[in-house]
């Protein structure tokens, strides 16, 4: 078994940095080893025109420390009201390199999302003609749909309807949690493709409730059945390059998760290469990390891979901090349920 393994400078194509002292904490978790990341719009209030994105990565890059290279390829929050032509106009510009579809309530900070696709038609027309990816919380939100089956029932309700009406557009289903969504990424031709979190790989639904509540593993999509967790694990070490790393890393603050009604998300940005080594190397597949962490993703947003690389070596187990301090308050880092032996050599 070989002891280190050298990869082109991986990219995360779905995070989130909050803002103000959160941002500025979290960052250098992403940075240390990713090149770039799609970064997340939905802060308070949602990050929505063009000006708004320049505003945000100004910020991003402000709080970046000294000595590290980060680019944040910013994205857009759809609502019902957002324009066409400055959708474009920030494309065009190089600023923005997707738009994000949040359904109305699905997750943190959605509540601007998107109740009537009807009235985003034309972004999403638009979005087609000049192949700005659409980036896509795959879940419903009626009530009488069970939290388990909301990835599902939007597969058949939202987003095959609007990929039928709007042929070109480029999607990307993010953080998929089902076989189910695994088989229609595979059947839906060059214009899809998807992200896998690393804590899907990880976790099923018994790890948040048997043995009590965990809320460091709630998330959102929250974790499905065993079945689903292996099926995207071969997903995600198939080679296959529709299939791409986006973590999700989603950091709250200890006491808004540890709560009664607690936030959904894990923050994954300090150990998730560590964790992916590990998911690989046990499924015989070290030799594809690469693609799914480096090279499937800038071919599907149609960028060129990173020129640099980063080694990981294989030693004994890594100690990662249980937890890193923010001006908000401690957020708790991911822990996956076993060892780390490989790490990111300095």
């Amino acid at each position: 078994m070989s002891e280190t393994l050298t990869i082109t400078r991986p990219d995360d194509w779905h995070l989130h940095l909050r803002d103000g002292a959160m941002l500025a904490a979290v960052l250098p978790e992403t940075a240390r080893h990713f090149a770039r990341a799609i970064i997340m719009p939905n802060l308070v209030p949602p990050v929505v025109t063009g000006a708004q994105a320049a505003a945000y990565r100004d910020r991003i890059l402000a709080a970046l420390p000294e000595g590290m290279a980060f680019q944040p390829l910013m994205t857009l929050y759809l609502t019902e009201d957002t324009d066409p032509e400055d959708v474009a106009a920030a494309a065009a510009s190089g600023l923005v390199r997707a738009v994000k579809l949040y359904p109305a309530g699905a997750t943190t900070n959605s509540a601007s999302g998107v109740s009537d696709f009807d009235r985003v038609r034309g972004v999403l027309e638009r979005m087609a003609e000049i192949g700005l990816p659409l980036c896509v919380h795959g879940e419903v939100t009626a009530a009488d749909i069970d939290i388990f089956d909301r990835e599902s029932v939007f597969i058949d309700r939202v987003l095959d309807p609007i990929r039928r009406a709007t042929p070109g557009l480029r999607v990307v289903m993010e953080h998929i949690t089902t076989a189910g969504a695994v088989d229609y990424v595979r059947a839906g031709g060059a214009d899809l493709g998807a992200t896998i979190t690393t804590h899907h790989l990880v976790i099923n639904r018994n790890h948040i409730l048997v043995g009590g509540i965990h809320p460091h593993y709630y998330c959102l999509p929250v974790a499905k059945r065993e079945t689903h967790r292996l099926a995207l694990v071969a997903a995600a070490t198939s080679g296959e390059n529709r299939f791409f790393l986006g973590t999700d890393s989603a950091p709250h603050t200890d006491a808004l998760k540890e709560n009664a009604c607690g936030c959904a998300g894990c923050f994954t940005a300090t150990n998730t290469l560590s964790i992916l080594a590990e998911v690989f190397e046990r499924e015989g597949a070290l030799d594809r990390l690469e693609g799914f962490v480096s090279r499937h993703g800038p071919a599907f947003y149609r960028l060129p891979e990173n020129p640099d690389t980063i080694t990981l070596t294989r030693g004994a187990p890594v100690q990662y901090p249980t937890g890193i301090e923010t001006g908000d308050g401690p957020v708790t880092v991911f822990d996956p349920g076993f060892d780390l032996h490989w790490r990111v050599a300095p």
